[in-house]
Formats: C-alpha cells, structure tokens, sequence
C-alpha cells in the first residue's frame, strides 16, 4: 500500500477535503491520511510515499524530519532542501537571470544587530550604506516587507526617505527587501502543481484579506498565455511542486511580485468555492500520480532547474 500523508496545523479545510478526494477516487494501492509522527529515528523511513507539506515553514521539528523522510525515499511536496535554502532576494535575483520581470529590489541588513553580535562582526559592512543610490534605484513610493516572507506581516509603503528610515527603525532583528511599488492595473494570484497544471485568479491584494479573491479581472487570450508561461517558468527554476504566484499587470507586462509561496492559502472560506475545488482535485490527482511512480528508497524530489544547471557545471568541471 503506498500512503499519500498531509502535514498540517490549524488549517483544516484542505486537509480534509484532500485525503477525502483522494480516497475517493479509489485507486488501488494508493490511500490518503493525515501524517501522525509517534518516533523520530535517524535513517528510518516515514512508511509514506508521498507527504504533503503544510506547515513545517513554521515548525523546525517538522522541516528536519521531512528532510530524513525525503532521504528514505518520500517524495516530499515541498523539497524541504531547496524550501530551507532559498528565500525571497534570491528568488528575484533568479528572476533577473532567466527573463522574468520583477521589481526593481534592494536588500538592507538589519535595523538592529543579531543576537551575539556587536558592530565588529560587520567589519564588510559600509557605514552609512550608499542610502542616496539605493533609494535612486528603486524609487519612491517602495514596498519595505520581510527577505524572507511571512504573509502580509511586517510590509511598509514608503512615500520618501524620511518615511524609510522612521519605518525601518521599528523592525528589529528583521532583514528587509526595499522594493519598487508596480502600479497595477489588474492583479493575479495563479496557483501551480506539479510543474504543470496553472490556475490564474484575479485577485485584489488592496482589499480586505477575507475580499481579496472577490475581483473580476477579464484578462485576455494572449495574457493568460504570457501569464500561463512566467508562472511555469517560475517553478520550473524554482523546483516546486505546489506553489502560488502573484503577477502584477503594469503596461501589459507581468511582474512577478511574490512567487515563494510553497504552503498557499488553499481555505475554502478566503479562495472561494471554484478556486477550493480545482486545488483539491488538481492536488489529489497531482499526489495520486507521484505515489504510483514513486522509486522506492531512491530520491523523488523535485529539483529546480537552477539547481539541476549548477550540478551539471560541478560534474563537467570534476
């Protein structure tokens, strides 16, 4: 029997609904269950084929355990490896090198400095930065929010300098992405599964969040399919398996604002009944196909192109 498991914590629409789809349909050999962790043994499988992962960007247990379950041989959606190392700068820097359109963006060090710290530990660092050309570069007003995400938490908009460096003082320990403001005119949360299957949802980030999906953008024929090619792009680079991207349409060109999603809302109550069903279904078949294609105790991750080019250049080199 090989199990399809679902990771989660307080979310229970998907969850539900997936193992219930999943079972649903039958297939013989194949079952889906929450996944219930009773020990913790290095080198030990999970006993799943497949795992769904929901939640272990919150939960440090959970994240070194998936990655001994992905070396057993559980195909793991999300990659734990490539999901622990990249982060949001990366990710738009990526962006810059394989033709997606992204914000003009900058990263800044922390207002305050990490814990066991002191100022010597940033010896590399210019004290002031060059304030005046990063500001020049990406221009007000600007979006300040979190290098590595965190939903809507911690987000600024800056309307100059001043406003800048009263914001920044109040955030800590964080490391911060300044980024240029896109002045859209239609908005689109696309989800994508598995590499291949893409949903593109109008979407208003302005709204109130429970209002956000309650948009009616009527995109063309020619921009879903340019939209359609920049979201399978992304997460052919990217390397994951179930993932939401947010394009912002300025001039008729789609900028890829915030693509690391690899836990998205999937709640029935905020994306809608429509959205709700072709996730559960589109996710359902999606595992159902990697738990019957599974090597057993080999490695069925998914790789990222980025990474895949780089390992290829490392074996040519060796």
């Amino acid at each position: 029997m090989r199990k399809i498991g679902v990771l989660f914590g307080r979310e229970r629409s998907f969850p539900t609904a997936f193992v219930e789809r999943v079972n649903s349909k039958g297939v013989s050999g194949v079952i889906a269950e929450p996944v219930r962790i009773e020990k913790a043994l290095q080198g030990d499988p999970t006993g799943y084929a497949v795992i769904i992962d929901r939640i272990s960007q919150d939960i440090p247990f959970y994240r070194t355990w998936l990655k001994n379950a992905a070396l057993t041989g559980t195909a793991v959606i999300n990659n734990p490896f490539w999901w622990s190392a990249d982060d949001k700068y990366f990710n738009n820097c990526l962006m810059t090198k394989v033709g997606v359109p992204v914000p003009k963006t900058a990263i800044l060090p922390s207002r305050d400095l990490p814990t066991d710290t002191t100022d010597d530990s940033f010896s590399n660092l210019a004290y002031p930065l060059d304030w005046d050309s990063i500001f020049q570069y990406v221009g007000f007003p600007a979006y300040m929010k979190p290098f590595a995400g965190g939903g809507w938490k911690n987000v600024y908009k800056l309307n100059n300098a001043e406003d800048f460096f009263q914001k920044h003082n109040e955030t800590g320990q964080l490391v911060m992405l300044l980024q240029e403001e896109i002045v859209f005119t239609e908005y689109y949360r696309c989800y994508c599964i598995g590499g291949k299957h893409v949903r593109i949802m109008s979407y208003e980030p302005r709204n109130p969040h429970h209002l956000r999906y309650v948009a009616d953008f009527k995109p063309s024929e020619e921009s879903l399919q340019k939209m359609t090619d920049i979201v399978l792009r992304i997460n052919k680079y990217l390397g994951y398996d179930f993932n939401t991207v947010e394009l912002a349409i300025r001039d008729g060109i789609p900028y890829a604002i915030d693509f690391c999603n690899p836990a998205p809302d999937a709640d029935r109550h905020s994306v809608g009944d429509e959205n709700f069903e072709w996730v559960v279904e589109t996710a359902a078949n999606y595992a159902i196909e990697k738990a019957l294609s599974i090597n057993e105790g080999g490695d069925n991750l998914t790789w990222g192109e980025y990474l895949k080019r780089s390992s290829n250049k490392a074996s040519l080199i060796s």
